[in-house]
């Protein structure tokens, strides 16, 4: 009776341990597959990581680049002003537009312009505009004007 009980054991023990074995097999099976999964989002992240640490060094570089253009175009602008002031100053003491005779004769026509307008504006004020004054010129009077052609 002993290997009767002992087989029996012996048979129980070993269904309990193959459903065991598949339990635990599959809980391990699901413990290695989320393993692998933790192990790729973690490569992918470090890639992650040096993908972007290269593109803020390469945008630091172009911002660099483009600074120093910037300078360059700045220093280059600054030049160009103060030859430019140079050449404009030299020219307009060097050569003047009229020679010094045409000019001398143009102040005394000017003096003598604004003489002539001076009193000219000082006898317009001393008379009202005609449209105000006793006798109207008619350019507004409100009156119906005649058709002369018919249709």
């Amino acid at each position: 009776m002993n290997v009767v009980i002992a087989l029996v054991i012996f048979i129980i023990g070993g269904i309990g341990g193959f459903f065991a074995n598949r339990l635990l097999s599959s809980t391990s099976q699901e413990q290695r597959k989320l393993a692998d999964q933790v192990n790729k989002s973690e490569a992918a992240l470090d890639q992650y990581k040096l993908d972007v640490a290269e593109h803020l060094e390469s945008s630091a570089k172009l911002l660099d680049q483009m600074n120093n253009t910037c300078q360059t175009a700045m220093k280059q602008m600054q030049e160009s002003t103060q030859l430019l002031q140079k050449a404009t100053t030299v020219e307009v003491e060097g050569m003047p537009f009229f020679s010094a005779e045409t000019q001398q004769q143009l102040a005394q026509t000017a003096t003598l312009r604004h003489q002539k307008r001076a009193s000219e504006a000082a006898e317009a004020m001393t008379e009202a505009p005609l449209d105000y004054s006793g006798n109207p010129s008619g350019l507004f009077a409100d009156q119906k004007q005649k058709v002369t052609t018919t249709v």
